[in-house]
């Protein structure tokens, strides 16, 4: 039950991680995620989630905070520096202000000291969830418009970083040392490209890559 891998056909389907060197911690986490209709599966410490499981999944980490071999931070740690966005919910029996504080600060989402409340993880599990969807969201939407960006010439981008500075045709004409007409045409070229009709749309889509 802890191993049991999401199928292929299912990836697009959050999964819930669970890292805790507690078995029966992890069982129960496991029953609890169950019977609320979310998909789980548990592992008994970093290393073994980071050679087994997909960090590039949509979903989130439930980690443990102390483990033998490396603690929660660690891991989280880890997945940073590898790349991963998992929203991450520390779980831990020990109140220590300072660390939860390093744990949010290093991009945490919740930090749920134990005993705690069957519903206190779930509500943050699904706010962990909704915020990886919007991230995913907006990296797909980012990732389009850099691939539009991608299309144009060297010229067309000059041109169109001009043009969203603000800089009239004739402005960037001078700028650029080429025709009024040279600069229309490039324009008309560019927002086609970037399947824009209006300045305004195009503003909102070089900033959005911009943000990368």
């Amino acid at each position: 039950m802890q191993h049991a891998q999401p199928k292929i056909e299912d990836a697009a389907e959050p999964i819930v991680y669970v890292v805790d060197d507690d078995e029966a911690m992890r069982e129960a986490l496991l029953d609890l995620f169950m019977v609320t209709n979310k998909r789980a599966t548990a592992f008994s410490n970093g290393p073994e989630f980071l050679e087994t499981a997909d960090i590039r999944a949509p979903g989130c980490l439930v980690l443990d905070f102390r483990m033998p071999g490396g603690t929660g931070l660690d891991l989280q740690e880890r997945l940073s520096r590898a790349g991963s966005r998992l929203p991450v919910i520390f779980l831990t029996g020990h109140a220590d202000i300072l660390t939860s504080v390093k744990a949010m600060k290093a991009g945490a989402m919740d930090f749920l000291i134990k005993p705690f409340a069957d519903q206190d993880l779930l509500d943050a599990v699904d706010r962990a969830i909704r915020l990886d969807s919007e991230r995913r969201k907006v990296d797909a939407e980012r990732n389009r418009i850099q691939a539009l960006v991608d299309t144009l010439t060297p010229r067309e981008l000059e041109v169109m970083f001009a043009v969203v500075s603000g800089l009239m045709n004739k402005q960037v004409a001078y700028q650029l040392g080429i025709s009024e007409m040279t600069v229309k045409l490039h324009r008309m070229s560019l927002m086609r490209k970037m399947q824009t009709r209006s300045l305004a749309d195009l503003v909102r889509k070089v900033e959005q890559v911009r943000r990368n």
